[in-house]
């Protein structure tokens, strides 16, 4: 087991337990503080583990990914094996146990910070059919939101969204929305408030278990593509510090780096363009998708001889996640550009601009030379679908490098 794992299966561990200590502890003092007030007690749970949640994923997301739940992470691998993406089926086995133990281990934490016996079995009994329902609807919202944050850039928000979603269901879901299997687990060693009779437990995991695969659903038809995006799920994990750099995915703990293109024909060096570094600007409308490609095939292919830069007229939060995959095949990372909006400076200072896209979306550039590149926008499409568009800007990107040559 690699080291990066090790920190990865600690950051789960002790997040669920946490989260599992803030669902429980919350219930014990708002029952201690509000005795008979069930609805007032349900409140202060509520909010306590939405806030808990979002800042736990704000705190174990860049090591982890902040799954913190098995459905999440099932999900995770299962979207991600075609596009090779998210966790690997030994990762998720691996996720899944340090989750349930890190469940168990928060349940323990919050009755020995209020003076219980360690390990107290739940006698509460929560085995009906309209609270399995209420699971189903609690998981499978779960599942569809997060995904659907990532696969649209958004897993930035992720924290604030999911705790939101969670405080809220605990509320309009009449199972008070467990929505995971591991919390559920922990909270059946608590007679307390959040506590589930053990022999209530199988219920609630397979009604989870069936909101995992109605979210799968869902997102599939809603986003045929976001596999693509599993490893931006919950918060993206932190990049490789040493070594050689990872891809953008979690697999890269076992997996070599792809080799960088060998030089070629194309390839060219300050002493072939002259002193002066010409400037280069790449426009689309987003600057998540061609833009990103184009930049980056022109750095691979120039090195330093030429400054890149790219633009968008309405950028977007992050390069889109299936475009730095296909990039990445080649041997290109794409993960750490940040879409900039375009300004006239910008454009007023690059000696040649491409614009990519159609000319309608586009802003006009009447001065300098520019030149548009009528293609498909990759941005929203599958890795499947952008290879051929990669592999088209490439092209242009080397025929743009020979014109350079010729004309410094």
């Amino acid at each position: 087991m690699t080291s990066a794992l090790w920190r990865r299966l600690l950051a789960e561990f002790t997040g669920t337990a946490l989260l599992v200590t803030a669902v429980v502890s919350s219930g014990i003092m708002a029952t201690t503080l509000a005795p008979d007030q069930v609805g007032l007690q349900l409140l202060a749970n509520s909010i306590t583990t939405a806030f808990a949640l979002g800042t736990l994923i704000l705190i174990f997301g860049p090591v982890s990914g902040a799954h913190l739940n098995p459905v999440v992470s099932a999900a995770d691998w299962f979207l991600g094996r075609r596009a090779g993406t998210g966790l690997t089926a030994g990762d998720l086995g691996a996720y899944g146990a340090a989750q349930v133990l890190g469940g168990v281990a928060g349940a323990v934490l919050a009755h020995l910070m209020f003076d219980l016996a360690a390990i107290d079995f739940a006698g509460k009994e929560r085995a009906a059919w309209h609270l399995w329902v209420g699971e189903v609807v609690a998981t499978s919202g779960l599942v569809l939101l997060i995904f659907a944050l990532a696969r649209s850039g958004r897993a930035s928000v992720a924290p604030a969204a999911v705790g939101a979603y969670i405080g809220a269901a605990s509320w309009f879901t009449s199972s008070t929305s467990f929505a995971n299997p591991a919390v559920t687990i922990g909270r059946a060693f608590s007679d307390t408030f959040a506590g589930i009779a053990p022999t209530s437990v199988p219920g609630f995991v397979l009604a989870q278990v069936a909101g995992l695969a109605v979210g799968v659903g869902l997102l599939t038809a809603l986003y045929p593509d976001a596999g693509a995006a599993a490893d931006q799920v919950v918060v993206p994990a932190e990049p490789a510090t040493s070594g050689d750099q990872g891809p953008p995915t979690r697999r890269a703990d076992r997996r070599r780096s792809p080799a960088k293109p060998p030089p070629n024909a194309h390839q060219i060096d300050a002493e072939h363009l002259g002193v002066d570094k010409p400037s280069v600007l790449f426009v689309c409308v987003h600057d998540a998708g061609g833009s990103q490609l184009a930049a980056g095939w022109l750095r691979q292919l120039a090195g330093d001889a030429v400054e890149v830069r790219s633009a968008g007229s309405a950028p977007a939060r992050q390069v889109d996640p299936a475009a730095a995959v296909a990039m990445w095949e080649v041997g290109i990372d794409i993960t750490g550009q940040v879409p900039t909006l375009l300004r006239p400076a910008t454009a007023a200072s690059a000696d040649v601009i491409i614009t990519i896209g159609r000319r309608s979306d586009l802003p006009d550039f009447p001065t300098g030379r520019h030149e548009n590149w009528d293609l498909d926008d990759p941005t929203g499409l599958g890795v499947e679908a952008i290879r051929p568009i990669r592999d088209e800007i490439r092209n242009r990107v080397a025929r743009l490098l020979g014109e350079l040559r010729r004309t410094t």
